[in-house]
């Protein structure tokens, strides 16, 4: 599992004790408290412009719309999924008030909170391209926000987290998945959501652990602690279930997580019976609130089937509406039932469809919408529109490489933010396996939910390529909190031992570190002597959160740091203009503009994409 509180306890560490166990369990994440909006509130702007621009366009109903826009008006007009005439697009496209509805109930796939979701945008604007293309560009729209604060807790880095952002703005499949009535997108949203409130209160509950030890609020297992952002969580996933069910994945990938995490924490902070604390006090209402409430949340999204008459295998209900829902818990699961054979059973075959295996290498594309307009090219005398649903190349290409590079960094350095990305990830692509040797029908566009995992995996790894700043590298010691205008924090790791964690190609070489002091994971925080030192590492040999990228730095000189910073930040700005180059040539085929066939074909880089 994932998780680097759980890492071995090195046999010598050089760092000097926080004055707290606040500062030891939990740092401040540095930076103004106004920029870390403003940046990310700028990157998301230039988000929203890039998913509402041209909404509309084209004006037609695209690929898998037809079955989620029309399945969103019932569901606002019926309260269920209602079965529609035949020619129902194009009536809708000619007049958004069209009496598309045939006979019955419609049979469906999927749950319905995504198809709820566009629906507020069709009762918001009608039946119309824009308004059922509104909400998923809102949704995607937000998702950049929520990456880019994410991400900054997770760096300690502004900078980092709008680059985050912007990143995931300027993926293509993202891009073409917030402007299509399309369900992936709202998964998306809501795994991300859920695993920012997870974090979020990994931050806050390792707070109020350090606080309540050291006013003695405890005992041998540790005090108890509320964790309300996990409600948030558990209705955030879920809704992602209740959207599609590939969020169960989540749910119980990251429920298993924020139980080790819990464990870590207790044992960081000296608890003297830490399992058995997270064990008693933790599991079981992590389980309840995460997975019960998810349920909850889930079974919620089923009012109008639950409620209202007529929906497929609900029949007629109660006259009494407080019975309804027991009621309607056998014909719900009958009909749960039927869903998964659906999905057990497809196996037909699709043109587009592609395999788990192919979609970080972008191996199979899908056309959402091509056209060959007439004489739109002036004096070219074929063109082309297209909606592909492909990732940014470069960003792609490039997290595959930093996936790599995380799972090392997890594997050496046991840094927890890397083993949550890459346990996110995996939630999200290896659990597709089974079913794609089953010949199950599946696309590129369900990889969706993989992509902000894959920016924070090439995030980290920038913030590792960057380092830390200057300032704090040309000292010796860093400065104890009080000594100068801000708290200093943990440095980059010293040299390694035959016991402690590993060296890095920048670190101080051996013999410039200070006096090393042992620890002894067993014995409560303030038992412990004093360390001559800030460490990267926690006394577990965790990598402390914040390090490669505030102003904390180690031992060498400013020059050295200095040097390597330039270097690092050249690279990964060079990336970021790179990724956004390859959106920019790419932005024709991903929003349905007119352009000449031959420039169309050049962006056909392999035959596969055709």
């Amino acid at each position: 599992m994932s998780t680097t509180d759980l890492a071995p306890v090195p046999a010598m560490a050089s760092r000097r004790r926080p004055p707290a166990l606040r500062e030891w369990l939990a740092p401040a994440i540095p930076g103004s408290p106004l920029l870390s909006w403003l940046g990310p509130l700028l990157v998301t702007a230039l988000a929203a412009y890039l998913r509402f621009d041209r909404l509309a366009t084209p004006k037609t109903v695209v690929f898998d719309e037809t079955y989620y826009a029309k399945d969103a008006l019932a569901l606002l007009r019926f309260g269920w999924e209602h079965n529609t005439v035949e020619g129902a697009d194009k009536m809708l496209i000619a007049d958004p008030d069209a009496h598309i509805w045939g006979s019955g109930p419609a049979f469906v796939a999927h749950p319905p909170f995504g198809k709820w979701m566009i629906a507020i945008g069709e009762w918001m604007f009608g039946a119309t391209p824009f308004g059922w293309r509104f909400m998923p560009a809102l949704i995607g729209t937000l998702s950049v926000l929520i990456l880019c604060r994410l991400a900054r807790r997770m760096t300690g880095s502004t900078l980092l987290g709008c680059a985050a952002g912007l990143l995931l703005a300027l993926d293509g499949l993202a891009f073409v998945t917030s402007r299509a009535a399309l369900l992936d997108v709202f998964v998306m949203f809501w795994v991300l959501a859920g695993f920012a409130c997870l974090v979020n209160d990994r931050d806050r509950s390792r707070r109020v652990l350090a606080e309540r030890i050291e006013q003695g609020r405890t005992s041998v297992y540790g005090p108890f602690l509320a964790h309300g952002w996990r409600w948030g969580a558990g209705v955030c996933l879920g809704l992602a279930c209740a959207t599609k069910w590939t969020g169960v994945f989540y749910v119980a990938a990251f429920g298993l997580m924020t139980v080790l995490w819990d464990y870590g924490a207790r044992r960081a902070a000296g608890v003297r019976a830490p399992l058995q604390g997270t064990m008693l006090l933790e599991a079981v209402p992590a389980f309840v609130q995460i997975v019960v409430a998810g349920l909850l949340a889930y079974l919620a999204t089923w009012w109008g089937w639950i409620f209202k008459p007529g929906g497929w295998g609900r029949g007629e209900v109660s006259g009494n509406p407080l019975w309804r829902p027991f009621e309607a818990m056998p014909k719900l699961w009958r009909y749960h039932s039927e869903m998964l054979g659906f999905h057990t059973g497809l196996d037909a075959k699709h043109p587009y469809q592609s395999w788990p295996w192919d979609w970080p290498i972008l191996r199979r594309p899908v056309a959402f919408f091509y056209t060959e307009p007439k004489g739109a090219c002036g004096a070219a005398t074929r063109c082309s529109r297209e909606i592909l649903g492909i990732g940014t190349p470069a960003l792609w290409w490039g997290a595959l490489v930093a996936l790599v590079v995380v799972a090392f960094i997890w594997l050496i350095l046991r840094d927890w933010r890397a083993g949550a990305i890459l346990l996110g990830f995996l939630a999200g692509w290896l659990t597709w396996f089974p079913s794609a040797f089953a010949d199950r029908t599946m696309f590129l566009f369900y990889a969706t939910p993989l992509i902000p995992f894959m920016v924070l995996a090439v995030v980290l790894v920038l913030g590792y390529l960057i380092g830390p700043a200057p300032a704090s590298a040309a000292g010796a010691h860093a400065a104890r909190s009080g000594e100068s205008g801000r708290d200093a924090g943990p440095a980059l790791p010293p040299p390694a031992s035959a016991d402690g964690p590993p060296a890095l190609p920048w670190d101080p070489p051996a013999g410039a570190s200070p006096a090393l002091a042992p620890y002894d994971e067993h014995g409560p925080y303030d038992q412990h002597d004093p360390y001559d030192q800030h460490s990267a590492y926690d006394q577990h040999g965790a990598y402390d959160q914040h390090a490669p990228f505030d102003e904390r730095g180690a031992p060498a000189s400013s020059q050295t740091a200095g040097a390597r910073r330039l270097i690092g930040a050249a690279a990964a700005g060079a990336f970021l203009l790179v990724v956004l180059a390859n959106f920019a040539y790419f932005h024709p085929i991903l929003s349905a503009q007119t352009i000449p066939y031959e420039d169309w074909q050049a962006r056909m880089w392999f035959d596969r994409w055709v």
